[in-house]
């Protein structure tokens, strides 16, 4: 009988696991992003070759955020890590006006693919 209510209220109250990506241009903030949510804190970050993956706890929500690198070459890549993901980030450089239209054409492109 306890592990029918233990049952019960895991999977009413029970900790939940999200995977999240997070893309955009290189340069645009995602690794910086993603251990100022993980470490709390701003750290110095080099290019991403390749990725990232940390978890964030957040209340009873356990993410793990797949942090892609944005140079040109990665981007067709991005598409492959889709797969089993129920959150996006697309990061943008707001001071950056200069690739904002690469940005929305890279998020067009993306979005094209995912629901195409």
């Amino acid at each position: 009988m306890g592990n029918i209510f233990g049952s019960l209220f895991k999977g009413l109250f029970g900790k939940k696991e999200m995977r999240i990506l997070m893309v955009g241009l290189d340069a645009a903030g995602k690794t910086t992003i993603l251990y100022k949510l993980k470490l709390g804190e701003i750290v110095t970050t080099i290019p991403t070759i390749g990725f990232n993956v940390e978890t964030v706890e957040y209340k009873n929500i356990s993410f793990t955020v797949w942090d892609v690198g944005g140079q040109d070459k990665i981007r067709p890549l991005w598409r492959h890590y889709f797969q089993n993901t129920q959150g996006l980030i697309f990061v943008i450089d707001s001071n950056d006006r200069d690739r904002v239209g690469e940005a929305r054409e890279e998020l067009l492109r993306m979005l094209a693919e995912v629901f195409g």
